[in-house]
């Protein structure tokens, strides 16, 4: 068989490349419904606090324990609490929070494996995409806490940390829980990328880590005791245009 003979007639070229288009349009249409859902459904929800951390964290593993802990103290001090509002440091995340008087938000996402809804979740929504999901993380957070996880995990911290390092974001705390897990990495950042320039030794303010949950409210509060927790109508237009 040559590879002409692979190449399908033009007419049918035609009517493929049609469907396809088709589908398309309508893959665009579900990516603003995802959108415009999350954000009437958010509205209002802050402040609100961010949490990632591993899927695959077992309920009786000291970090899903300590998860439980931040999360029901950032409730109690008036934080809403966000979530990828699956198992593990997730649903920790969740139910810390639900059991507090602050909202408990998932945004779930679809997965061929690993990924159930945990039944901690005052507001849940369900995300096709992840591009989309991660911005409502962003938007609506004026903190970010970061347990430990795998890829999932590492991609969210360094969205968070790529906006608000290049300006598109407002900055906010960006706050590791876990020195024995972190510390590697903040010492390769230090090491390894700002030993070769590829980012400022001010980049690395941008972290905070800590161990201590009472030290993750406080680091927060400091965050912003000169400021409020609204955002700004210059942060709020970046916000817009993440």
């Amino acid at each position: 068989m040559s590879a002409s003979d692979k190449i399908p007639p033009a007419s049918n070229q035609y009517e493929v490349m049609q469907r396809f288009r088709a589908r398309e349009s309508w893959h665009v249409l579900k990516i603003m419904a995802e959108f415009v859902e999350s954000a009437e459904e958010l509205l209002g929800i802050e402040p609100a606090v961010s949490i990632f951390g591993s899927a695959r964290t077992a309920r009786d593993h000291d970090d899903y324990k300590l998860t439980e802990d931040i999360a029901r103290r950032l409730s109690e001090a008036g934080f809403a609490v966000i979530s990828g509002g699956g198992p593990g440091i997730m649903e920790a995340a969740n139910k810390g929070a639900f059991y507090g008087p602050a909202p408990s938000v998932g945004l779930n996402i679809e997965l061929p494996h690993e990924q159930a809804n945990n039944p901690y979740q005052d507001i849940s929504l369900k995300f096709s995409h992840f591009f989309s999901r991660k911005v409502m993380f962003v938007k609506h957070a004026c903190a970010y806490v970061v347990m430990p996880g795998g890829f999932g995990t590492l991609d969210e911290l360094f969205e968070a940390l790529t906006l608000v390092q290049t300006g598109k974001s407002r900055r906010i705390p960006i706050i590791l829980v876990g020195s024995r897990f972190w510390q590697g990495l903040l010492d390769w950042f230090s090491d390894q990328l700002v030993g070769r320039g590829y980012i400022n030794p001010e980049d690395l303010d941008l972290i905070c880590l800590t161990d201590d949950p009472a030290a993750v409210v406080s680091a927060i509060f400091n965050h912003y005791e000169t400021r409020g927790f609204t955002a700004s109508p210059e942060e709020r237009e970046r916000l817009l245009n993440l």
